[in-house]
């Protein structure tokens, strides 16, 4: 197979054995809604002049019945694309699954193929006499092929066929891992597009999602949320599935106009630019990893630092991140751009950050890109860095900001972005990897992801 192009390839991270499949420069994808027909000019809303205290955003999950609750596991190795394996993980638990997020390696810390490092709950081998409801498998390269090398979950998957319980796979790991396994005969199978051609041409089906009894396989990153929710609906019900697709914006997503920007200035620069995003106990793991993963395709350097006392924080969902730096470490250092990533604990905690609050004031002092996703823009605002700017955050926390433009994804004015969250973390980390970098760029990225990306 052809390689994929440079602009595509990935941090590939280093593994300490050999792999027996090839090791492929590989992207996974992101497939969007449909192009929004043109929109008149957008609303501002301004802030009533006697806000009431908006309520933290509370987590979406089933009410507790006296059921046993669902178990799911996500197995993940050296290469595991991080999208796929945090968005599902995130999904499930939000429905109520007892998710346990498993290594395959011999150490629980995994570098994932866009060089994010995430801890496992527990090493596979802890998993082999447990019965779940549902394995399901991230992609990745060499993710898929450290999956398929793995004796102990190849049992787990095989015997989870036999029983007729669900199993799942996403992106490359139905050619590269299922296959192999014997797990897709007479299954119709759909996976990465370039990895379409390894599987057998009658049942190879090319959507994004494809329900084949008990198996169900995806495209790739930009699909895991539909992947998701179609295993929440098995595992679930249709009404849960829907609940949490409205709680973090799927649903609704269509309806807005993809990005809307004012007071338009330059944002391309003369070398790579130079990124920093703060991260925080309780910042939500599916908008860190997800612009991340998409700013590091787009060849942007990217650093993840922590405000805690150690390098590894808790995510929203009890995923596990493991920081680039301590941001102390960063407080001498410029930054093109700082990206703040949402969660309603989290933001608290980053916004208690001397050094983060020093390095805001001087971003903004000194004319240089400010980000804000979900509800990471209040920090902003208490900060005094919203003066004048048009924004959008999260539903939940929009009544505390002013001029919030309605029936908007991603809002750009001048240097400052924000972004309504969760589902819509791929819009705002292609709207940068555009400003960044141009259009062409963004727009070939979009395409790795398998993402429609907007015309003009």
């Amino acid at each position: 197979m052809k390689s994929l192009s440079p602009l595509f390839s990935l941090h590939t991270p280093k593994i300490p054995v050999p792999i027996s499949a090839t090791n492929f420069n590989f992207l996974p994808l992101i497939n969007a809604a449909v192009q929004n027909p043109k929109r008149p000019k957008p609303s501002v809303k301004k802030r009533p002049l006697k806000p009431t205290k908006t309520l933290s955003p509370a987590p979406v999950t089933v009410p507790p019945s006296s059921t046993p609750p669902k178990k799911v596991l996500v197995p993940i190795g050296l290469g595991t694309e991080e999208m796929e394996a945090v968005i599902m993980v995130d999904v499930m638990r939000r429905a109520g699954a007892e998710v346990t997020l498993a290594s395959v390696e011999e150490q629980l810390e995994v570098e994932a193929s866009g060089g994010t490092r995430l801890v496992a709950d527990t090493f596979i081998s802890d998993c082999s006499d447990e019965i779940f409801d549902l394995v399901a498998l991230p992609g990745g390269m060499p993710g898929s092929a450290r999956l398929r090398d793995c004796k102990i979950l190849q049992n787990i998957m095989s015997k989870q066929a036999e029983e007729k319980r669900l199993y799942g796979a996403i992106c490359a790991a139905p050619a590269v891992t299922l296959l192999p396994w014997g797990l897709l005969k007479r299954k119709q199978t759909t996976c990465h597009p370039a990895f379409m051609d390894r599987l057998p041409s009658f049942w190879a089906v090319k959507s994004n999602i494809q329900v084949s009894g008990e198996l169900t396989t995806s495209r790739g990153a930009g699909t895991s949320f539909e992947f998701s929710l179609s295993l929440v609906e098995q595992l679930f019900g249709e009404s849960v599935a829907k609940e949490i697709g409205e709680s973090m914006l799927i649903n609704v997503a269509d309806n807005d106009s993809r990005k809307e920007e004012f007071n338009e200035v330059v944002w391309c620069l003369d070398h790579n630019p130079q990124v920093l995003i703060p991260v925080a106990n309780g910042s939500e793991e599916i908008e860190v990893v997800t612009i991340v993963d998409i700013l590091r395709r787009a060849k942007a350097n990217v650093i993840i630092a922590s405000v805690e006392k150690s390098l590894q924080i808790l995510a929203s969902r009890a995923t596990k991140l493991v920081a680039d730096k301590m941001i102390s470490s960063t407080a001498e250092s410029i930054y093109d751009l700082i990206i703040l990533p949402g969660g309603i604990s989290g933001a608290e905690r980053l916004q208690k950050s001397r050094v983060l609050k020093k390095l805001l004031k001087e971003q903004e002092l000194a004319g240089r890109l400010l980000g804000a996703i979900c509800s990471s823009s209040t920090i902003l605002q208490k900060q005094g860095l919203l003066k004048d700017k048009r924004v959008t955050t999260h539903p939940l926390v929009i009544s505390n900001l002013d001029n919030v433009v309605d029936g908007a994804r991603v809002v750009i004015d001048g240097k400052l972005i924000t972004c309504k969250g969760f589902a819509t973390a791929t819009d705002f980390a292609l709207a940068i990897v555009g400003k960044l970098f141009g259009h062409a760029r963004a727009r070939s990225v979009a395409e790795g992801l398998v993402f429609k990306y907007p015309r003009g």
